[in-house]
């Protein structure tokens, strides 16, 4: 079932398929708490809510709290759907996984902030607008044992994504990586990527690459 994506909402792509395959392979026992921070569309909320969890799902846009909530009702899945800031709505919370999307292609912004649709992608002039703050908020949000799964760009390096997590004493790593051609944001955007050096002359194609980070029980 194709999931509900209304205009400015951010639809599944093969970021969301990417994060999906990882979030595939973690042995969650039925009932395990699952947050999905910036869902979007919510899919992969309902991914994880057909494995028998209890999902949480956040985004800051009103679209996509509503399309969240109307694809968790059409697939029969009791995932709860809170609009917010990151992880303004759940905070005191816990969680077993902790899923995240979110924007992280570097923008030429100007200094100013990312609006309507380009806040699901614009990230600042490195990409890391978002990224830093979830790696700096994410480690308290997780119970002994919890994951977080993160993708981004590799042009938003994940090196710095993965000491940052394993400074806050979380056992980090990239877990997977995929190539896939210019989409039409990085198309766009092209020539400026080259002139601040994350892309070389003759590169084509994007690396995508999940971050997984776990607490130590």
């Amino acid at each position: 079932m194709n999931p509900l994506v209304l205009p400015g909402v951010y639809a599944p792509q093969e970021d969301t398929d990417l994060l999906a395959g990882a979030l595939s392979e973690e042995p969650l026992p039925p009932g395990s708490d699952v947050l999905d921070v910036g869902t979007g569309s919510g899919a992969l909320a309902l991914e994880a809510a057909r494995l028998g969890t209890r999902v949480t799902a956040v985004d800051v846009s009103r679209r996509a709290v509503y399309a969240a909530r109307w694809n968790a009702r059409r697939a029969g899945l009791p995932v709860r759907v809170l609009r917010g800031n990151l992880f303004e709505p759940v905070r005191g919370r816990t969680f077993d996984l902790v899923l995240a999307n979110p924007p992280y292609v570097p923008a030429p912004t100007g200094g100013r902030a990312p609006r309507g649709p380009a806040r699901a992608w614009d990230a600042g002039g490195d990409g890391r607008l978002v990224l830093d703050r979830i790696c700096r908020e994410a480690p308290g949000l997780l119970r002994p044992g919890g994951v977080l799964l993160m993708v981004h760009s590799a042009l938003s390096d994940p090196d710095r994504t993965v000491r940052h997590l394993r400074a806050a004493d979380l056992k980090a790593s990239v877990t997977r990586r995929r190539r896939i051609p210019f989409g039409p944001v990085l198309r766009s955007r092209e020539e400026w990527l080259r002139r601040r050096g994350l892309l070389s002359g003759d590169e084509n194609n994007e690396e995508l690459v999940v971050v997984r980070a776990e607490l130590p029980r």
